[in-house]
C-alpha cells in the first residue's frame, strides 16, 4: 500500500503565505508515480484541481490560483509541495494531495489520496 501524508495546513490572513507538502510512502517500490498534485474541496463545492505536475515537471494551475501558487515536485524523495502566495479567503478548503501512478507488476493506473490538510484564510 502507498500512503500519502499532507503537512502545512493552518490559518492565516488574506494576503499571506502557506505551504503545503505531501510525502509518499509505503510500497513505493511498486509502483510508477506519473502526476503528482493538489486538490481541494470547499464547504458544499466539489473537489476540484488546484495544480498538477508531472513525473518530467510540467506543471498545470487551476486559473483562479494562477501568479499565486507554485506546485514542486522532488522525484528522489516522492514528495510534492505546494507554496500558495497572496491567499484568499476563496482559497479556504481542505487541500488533498494526489498521486496518478501505474503498477509496475500489473500496468494498471492507480490513484491515490491524502486524508487532506485544511486551510483557512480570514479576511
Amino acid at each position: 500500500q502507498v500512503q500519502l501524508v499532507e503537512s502545512g495546513g493552518g490559518l492565516v490572513q488574506a494576503g499571506g503565505s502557506l505551504r503545503l507538502s505531501c510525502a509518499a510512502s509505503g510500497s513505493i517500490f511498486s509502483i510508477s508515480i506519473n502526476a503528482m498534485g493538489w486538490y481541494r474541496q470547499a464547504p458544499g463545492k466539489q473537489r476540484e484541481l488546484v495544480a498538477a505536475i508531472t513525473s518530467g515537471g510540467r506543471t498545470n494551475y487551476a486559473d483562479s490560483v494562477k501568479g499565486r501558487f507554485t506546485i514542486s515536485r522532488d522525484n528522489a524523495k516522492n514528495t510534492v509541495d505546494l507554496q500558495m502566495n497572496s491567499l484568499k479567503p476563496e482559497d479556504t478548503a481542505v487541500y488533498y494531495c494526489n498521486v496518478d501512478a501505474t503498477s509496475i507488476a500489473t500496468l494498471r493506473k492507480t490513484n491515490y489520496w491524502g486524508r487532506g490538510t485544511q486551510v483557512t484564510v480570514s479576511s
